[in-house]
């Protein structure tokens, strides 16, 4: 087949999305559409892979790197205009062109590899990419004749109505032999409904100039499903969700609800891991085998390791070592560590924290900007007060300390191995070894106070 390109078409403003952001860069599962898009044509081992952009250029150029080259449509003129913005990065190629739309991210490496198969068992000068639609309102109608040759594709507003009720639709993606491509652009115009040059136009002209045009009708239309709206949004979002829940299903993961669990595209989970109903886990998450993420529970840019319970808590960029657990209604703010073997109970809130093996907490306990050892025990209601109003500052335990109910450690401070800290104190200088700290009022009686009162408990 020789080189292989493609064209990705990402001009769009996007206007029905009702949105400050471009089109392309909306995202499902995690991911731009745009970005979903491109992961699945690099797998196709592209010669060039060119992007047009418009509107917000510069937004999605930073969103895909260098992983593909850009043009730039200046006036939106119509797919046909978009596609000959790329000429002069791809007039040398003597290949075949896969064109496709930013704005359809459920499209899979595997339907665009067999469109490229049956372009080339067809000797087709350009081959386009049907489906079936239950609903064929707003897609091109693909009009065939008696022997089911390709007649011609139009549009929803050019078409009449016999055409409108064809249900085989274009799926607006292609591959052309790339020089006969570029030869076709110029001689389209621009006469229709909408006043814009249309890439199907160039397959007409290449049909009348005796060219074969082929057209492969793909299994799933689903996958073909284009994002102009909120609601498309939410629809692709749904089939998103879905084709990643039954893969890691299919992999040795347990989902106790998949049509209520939404997980990131790219997530990595491990095997017998039990996934419960209204997890999220979003980028840069990494779960891995043995584990349980209880209901509810919101997992981001962590990585959890073997053996972890999560009990309807919030994680963020953080790392929780094996065997640990956390919850339920307990948070973990980006920066945490929690080693092997730590308890988290209930209503416990940890930033920018280490927590050494074996360490437990059960309820009610903040812990901010602080390194704490092995086996410590830290009493109901402990705060870590780490900020005096301007700076943070960091509070050190030791390996073994008990730390006692409604304690109160003001940093910086360090309390060291095998120490005590009275349950009520607050802690401001530093604790040595072995030492009990007690930092307390010593308490006062009053006697005979209570009937001294203006009410002491009589009718």
């Amino acid at each position: 087949m020789g080189e292989k390109n493609t064209i990705i078409l990402a001009a769009g403003k996007g206007s029905r999305m009702k949105s400050k952001l471009y089109k392309v860069l909306h995202q499902i599962c995690g991911k731009s559409m745009v970005s979903h898009v491109l992961s699945q044509v690099t797998k196709l081992n592209m010669t060039q892979i060119v992007t047009v952009v418009g509107f917000g250029a510069a937004d999605v150029e930073a969103e895909l790197g260098n992983q593909t080259e850009y043009v730039v449509q200046d006036q939106q003129l119509g797919t046909g205009d978009a596609v000959l913005r790329a000429e002069d990065l791809l007039k040398d190629s003597d290949g075949t062109t896969l064109v496709i739309s930013g704005d359809t991210p459920l499209f899979t490496a595997e339907t665009l590899k067999k469109l490229f198969a049956y372009h080339e068992d067809k000797k087709a000068t350009a081959t386009i990419l049907t489906s079936q639609a239950p609903n064929p309102t707003g897609y091109g109608r693909i009009v065939r004749n008696d022997l089911g040759i390709v007649e011609k594709i139009v549009e929803q507003k050019d078409a009449n109505s016999e055409e409108k009720a064809i249900h085989e639709i274009n799926t607006g993606v292609y591959v052309f032999d790339n020089q006969q491509l570029f030869k076709a652009l110029h001689q389209i115009n621009n006469q229709n409904a909408q006043g814009e040059y249309y890439l199907t136009d160039a397959i007409e002209v290449l049909k009348q100039q005796g060219g074969t045009i082929a057209a492969y009708k793909m299994d799933d239309f689903d996958e073909s499903m284009g994002v102009n709206t909120r609601v498309a949004q939410a629809a692709a979002t749904k089939v998103m969700q879905r084709r990643i829940n039954e893969y890691h299903m299919n992999n040795g993961v347990t989902i106790i609800n998949p049509d209520a669990t939404y997980i990131d595209d790219g997530i990595e989970i491990g095997k017998d891991t039990i996934i419960e109903t209204g997890v999220q886990l979003q980028n840069g998450t990494k779960i891995g085998n043995d584990c349980v993420i209880g209901a509810n529970s919101k997992v981001s840019g962590s990585i959890i390791h073997d053996g972890v319970t999560v009990t309807s808590s919030n994680i963020e960029n953080s790392e929780m070592m094996e065997n640990s657990n956390i919850g339920p209604n307990s948070h973990l703010r980006p920066g945490s560590k929690i080693g092997k073997n730590v308890h988290i109970g209930n209503f416990c809130e940890v930033k920018q924290a280490e927590i050494g093996k074996g360490t437990k907490m059960g309820h009610l306990t903040y812990v901010g900007n602080a390194k704490l050892g092995k086996n410590i025990n830290i009493g109901c209601g402990v705060i870590f007060a780490n900020y005096d109003g301007k700076h943070k500052h960091e509070t050190i335990v030791g390996d073994d300390t008990f730390i006692g109910s409604n304690a109160n450690l003001i940093a910086p401070v360090k309390i060291a191995d095998h120490s005590f800290i009275a349950a009520g104190s607050t802690i401001t200088d530093d604790v040595q070894q072995y030492d009990m700290a007690i930092a307390r009022t010593r308490q006062t009686n009053k006697t005979d106070y209570y009937q001294k009162l203006p009410f002491n408990g009589a009718e």
